[in-house]
């Protein structure tokens, strides 16, 4: 019998997206459950799978099309019955949502797309021309421009202070190697990102104005009493920010290992809708890169974001000696209307005093 496919629901609040790619053709036969497009909304990029087996008779569909959910998307002659299509709440492989312009930019380098990214290094776009040469225009992707409107209501609704410091990591460097690798288990990697997490996560506690969100129709602040901590990660979309669930509870190999798999989804931009909600501070590491002081925009509705920069060695005086230490620059952005300069700089000696003391990481949960 002939039949349409209708675009199922993607989620909660998403009522449609824009068309990344078709996987199918004309003529193509399909299993139950085959990918037949990809779409992507102002969340995520989501693998559409059909949920009917049979030959495609037409795609009613482009690249770069906006859909809704519930229009038809292809026609298709079928002899079986279909299988259970997928709901809003478990849509098929989502992908990371790109919250930055890395993978873009990479790109327009001429940086090969990395792994799991079913689109070329360098979208084909249009050509022309300004007053100074040649150009290439492409359209902003659906998530790029959510990504724009969010900064934008970020950088202007919130009054942005940055408070700048360095953590003498030096021990915590020594304790980290000492850590023998057979003990973490196969395939983690124990960093000081982990103790910087937990150091974050034990000063939230103490600071719980820095845990908070701002809720600006009542003029109230809700304070949350968990600590999901956002971490912004690289993917082959650009960067995400997952969300790792109650991180004062963890331990720093439980943190590790939560990690090492973010990375490991990150690769394979395997990342859900939901996993990327519920944060209530998050934290950026431009050290990965290379970088060292930055000044982070706080992703709202959240109060505050740390930027971990590029750990190291610089000479300094340590108990009477001048001596070389490890140093790990750290950038705080914070909300003024509801953090103070002082709050904040309380916050951010007690991320210090964490880190610079390793061993209170390692014994308290």
């Amino acid at each position: 019998m002939n039949v349409d496919f209708k675009l199922p629901a993607l989620g909660e609040n998403i009522a449609g997206g824009d068309v990344v790619s078709v996987l199918v053709r004309e003529g193509d036969v399909i299993a139950a459950n085959d990918g037949v497009l990809e779409i992507e909304t102002d969340k995520a990029v989501v693998e559409i799978p059909c949920p009917h087996a049979g030959r495609i008779t037409k795609i009613l569909v482009t690249k770069g099309q906006t859909i809704q959910v519930g229009q038809p998307v292809l026609s298709m002659e079928t002899e079986s019955s279909p299988a259970e299509a997928p709901s809003a709440a478990a849509p098929a492989k989502p992908q990371a949502a790109a919250v930055d312009d890395k993978s873009e930019s990479a790109g327009a380098q001429g940086i090969p797309a990395q792994r799991g990214s079913r689109e070329p290094a360098v979208p084909p776009g249009v050509l022309g021309e300004d007053a100074y040469g040649h150009v290439r225009r492409e359209p902003m992707s659906r998530i790029r421009r959510t990504v724009a409107a969010k900064i934008s209501k970020s950088a202007g609704t919130i009054p942005h202070v940055t408070n700048f410091d360095d953590a003498d990591v030096t021990e915590l460097e020594r304790i980290r190697k000492t850590i023998p690798p057979a003990y973490l288990g196969p395939m983690i990697k124990l960093t000081a990102m982990p103790f910087a997490l937990k150091a974050v996560a034990l000063a939230l506690r103490q600071h719980p104005l820095l845990n908070a969100s701002l809720d600006e129709e009542k003029g109230e602040i809700v304070y949350k009493q968990y600590v999901n901590l956002g971490v912004a990660v690289d993917t082959p979309r650009g960067l995400a920010v997952p969300v790792i669930r109650n991180v004062d509870r963890l331990g720093i190999l439980d943190i590790a290992r939560e990690l090492t798999l973010l990375a490991a989804r990150a690769r394979a931009a395997e990342f859900g809708v939901d996993e990327l909600r519920g944060g209530t501070f998050t934290i950026s590491n431009l050290g990965a890169v290379g970088g060292v002081y930055s000044t982070p925009i706080i992703n709202h509705p959240e109060v505050a974001i740390l930027l971990l920069g590029r750990s190291r060695w610089l000479l300094g005086v340590h108990e009477g000696k001048i001596e070389g230490r490890l140093k790990m620059p750290l950038s705080l952005s914070f909300d003024h209307r509801v953090v103070d300069g002082a709050a904040a700089a309380r916050f951010l000696n007690d991320v210090i005093d964490y880190l610079q003391s390793p061993g209170k990481l390692l014994l308290v949960k």
